[in-house]
């Protein structure tokens, strides 16, 4: 039996994430495009809502192709509205669309997203040693920053808790309790 973080219970899902996704770097531009539009979505829900409905999100937004969805129209937008299968609020909604144009806009000036976003730690994770999970912030100064930065290039859904559960689901923190198993996990998630 692994000794795990408490926030994500028992629910195979949440578990599964915890074990696998949360906490280890990722430079993968879909994967970061995928994970901004999550945590945007998931702004004043839990968590596990989320993870529910993310193969909803990955079928109805095109496995989360910026380059398509950036070009999605007003009807489209209805429609997506219309569907169960996603957190249907159209403020986050509309988001996805005006991130996605944000996004590519700074793959073209940085060469990736993965470049301009890791720039903000220096290319390497910060490693924190939370012992009881009271002790993990809400956001840092790396996230006050890195949530300025994106709403000044136009990004919606990005303040600086949702940035914070941003790193911490991409790697850029690794927040994982010290006696937790999957603290030491290295690989990138794909």
């Amino acid at each position: 039996m692994h000794k795990r973080c408490t926030w994500c219970g028992t629910d195979p899902l949440y578990v599964d994430y915890h074990d696998n996704e949360w906490g280890i770097p990722t430079f993968n531009d879909a994967r970061l495009f995928e994970m901004l539009v999550l945590e945007g979505a998931q702004a004043g829900l839990a968590w596990i809502t989320v993870l529910r409905k993310r193969e909803g999100y990955r079928e109805l937004f095109d496995d989360f192709d910026a380059n398509r969805i950036a070009r999605y129209t007003d009807r489209k937008l209805e429609k997506l509205l219309l569907d169960p299968r996603i957190i249907r609020n159209r403020l986050k909604v509309d988001s996805a669309v005006t991130n996605a144009q944000a996004f590519l806009a700074v793959q073209k000036e940085f060469g990736s997203f993965d470049a301009y976003v890791w720039s903000f730690v220096g290319g390497e994770p910060i490693v924190n040693r939370w012992k009881r999970m009271k002790d993990v912030p809400a956001t840092n100064v790396v996230s006050d920053t890195l949530s300025k930065d994106l709403k000044k290039r136009g990004f919606r859904f990005v303040g600086s808790t949702i940035i914070y559960a941003y790193m911490q689901a991409i790697g850029m923190v690794n927040d994982h309790l010290v006696d937790c198993f999957a603290r030491s996990r290295k690989s990138t998630a794909s």
